[in-house]
């Protein structure tokens, strides 16, 4: 067993299975970008920045933001090399099976699970907030049950499973048209964090930022980094569509560094903006932005700015179904999973099996858990995946150093190992507040490994029914058939011979007789005799 869990899936072969069962390429380079905005503006701007600062790191939530993006930074440079090497769906679970092995690229699809899934559901949850607020300013209420999960002293959050599961329809049908859909929800985004920036910077005020600007110390700035971390996910999205690029070589790393770079600079001016408008005691709230411009008396700029809110939000939540689909339609292509997970539709070329039961779990998720547990979750789960892929890339460049590599990292074994460290010291800091629920889904995801992943892989199958070398050539051994001068077989390999050997030949198959009335021709064409009359 050892050595099955530990086989690798070659790179060659890895890119073979991705032509056989192949998605459609539809995405170019401007497209990427915008998958990265997309997935990495949304929630973490609208929402996380006022809930982290207020419980985790006062005005120096800015500090937090950075820190997580310095991270980010480092392994977005290992997985652009793996990316550009490897583009095929799956991002850093298809990394660590080419390169680590089978075992390590089921504990990396676990926690890009938990970062997807449980990463879409606190999104969702973060668009109902906004949402229900909007549409109160507008004098329409919501029964407060409807808004909320049980564990809130709600029912359920109806507009998170709704918005789900319209989302989720709508990558059933079709790369191209989420993609049409994202590029119009991150205008509308990008418009209203810079409608936030335009209107909240005359009302900063300085004494928010000096009388108390890191009230939780150090501590406090690493565990809003671990925590916030979750906002940066886009550049992994970027990796997991790389199988539908056009370019990949050439459009992966522009998608994944110019999305990054734009993010960084939007989150950070936010981020202070935010805690100078509003003391950061006041920003625990689903809506922090909103809250904050209707506190410095601007009612117009909180309800346009929560409009923009709900479309840059579902932006987030459509590319985080987008890419869990994927990484469920590779594992299943791969035999991990059950087949029906990689089946396309026919129509739309779409995993649309993987689509809807992914919509469904989140939508579940989003209308009956808590926000705060779940992005925590979600944040140790993308952590966990960085921290894999920069040891892996560390690992294929020692093991293949002259393999061709469309993108070389710079300094490698500088960036790979800050990478891995950074990423481990906020998986450290995380723990004490989500590592128990996350352990917890790295155990039962191991029950289903064992249980139906080793055993259903074809790999192993056919490990199982190929004789040994030993046996085969015992087996399948050819007989000397040489023939002495009275033409019988010649008895030096134990075959039959005309007079020491009694046991019985086995009868030689006779060629099939033509018909009195038909010839078979080579061509396998049947014409009829001619009479001899004739």
């Amino acid at each position: 067993m050892k050595n099955n869990i530990f086989r690798v899936k070659t790179i060659e072969k890895t890119i073979e299975g991705a032509r056989r069962n192949p998605l459609k390429k539809t995405l170019g380079a401007f497209d990427l970008v915008l998958i990265a905005i997309g997935c990495t503006i949304g929630t973490g701007i609208f929402v996380f920045t006022g809930i982290a600062a207020a419980k985790y790191a006062g005005p120096a939530i800015s500090l937090s933001y950075a820190l997580a993006a310095m991270s980010c930074m480092l392994a977005g440079l290992a997985y652009i090399e793996l990316a550009a090497m490897m583009p095929v769906a799956g991002s850093a679970y298809t990394y660590s099976y080419a390169i680590l092995g089978e075992f390590a690229a089921w504990i990396v699809a676990t926690v890009l699970t938990l970062e997807y899934v449980l990463g879409a559901s606190s999104v969702a949850a973060g668009w109902s907030g906004y949402f229900v607020g909007l549409l109160q300013s507008g004098g329409i209420i919501i029964p407060e049950y409807l808004t909320k999960p049980p564990i809130d002293g709600g029912l359920i959050n109806l507009p998170a499973v709704l918005i789900t599961l319209a989302l989720g329809a709508l990558l059933i049908r079709g790369t191209k048209q989420g993609i049409n859909l994202n590029r119009a929800l991150v205008a509308m985004k990008l418009g209203a964090v810079f409608l936030f920036i335009i209107v909240a910077v005359p009302h900063v005020k300085t004494i928010n930022w000096t009388a108390n600007f890191m009230p939780f110390g150090i501590h406090g700035v690493m565990i809003g980094a671990a925590t916030v971390f979750l906002a940066y996910i886009g550049f992994d999205a970027v990796a997991t569509a790389a199988e539908e690029c056009k370019n990949p070589n050439r459009d992966i790393p522009i998608g994944i560094i110019g999305g990054l770079l734009v993010c960084t600079i939007l989150y950070v001016s936010v981020a202070l903006i935010l805690t100078g408008i509003t003391n950061y005691t006041e920003l625990n709230n689903p809506e922090p932005l909103s809250y904050a411009l209707r506190q410095n008396g601007s009612n117009i700029g909180s309800a346009l700015l929560a409009t923009g809110a709900i479309a840059g939000i579902a932006s987030v939540l459509l590319v985080l179904i987008y890419s869990q689909s994927r990484v469920l339609f590779v594992i299943s292509r791969d035999g991990l999973l059950p087949k029906f997970f990689s089946k396309v539709h026919p129509k739309f070329d779409t995993p649309y099996l993987s689509c809807a039961i992914v919509s469904l779990v989140i939508a579940a998720l989003a209308g009956f858990c808590k926000l705060e547990t779940i992005w925590q979750i979600s944040s140790l789960g993308a952590l966990s995946a960085f921290m894999i892929s920069s040891i892996a890339v560390m690992a294929l460049r020692i093991k293949k150093p002259h393999i061709k590599r469309p993108f070389k990292c710079p300094m490698l074994f500088v960036i790979a190992p800050l990478s891995t460290l950074s990423c481990l010291y906020l998986i450290i800091s995380l723990l004490p507040e989500a590592g128990t629920t996350f352990l917890i889904a790295i155990l039962v995801s191991l029950v289903i490994y064992f249980c139906y992943g080793y055993r259903k892989n074809p790999i192993n199958k056919n490990e199982k029914r190929a004789p040994s070398n030993a046996n085969f050539k015992t087996r399948y051994k050819k007989p000397y058939n040489h023939k002495n001068k009275n033409g019988a077989r010649d008895n030096r390999t134990g075959n039959r011979s005309s007079h020491n050997n009694n046991r019985p030949v086995r009868k030689e198959e006779s060629p099939r007789k033509p018909s009195p009335r038909t010839s078979e021709m080579p061509t396998g064409r049947i014409i009829k005799k001619a009479n001899k009359d004739e």
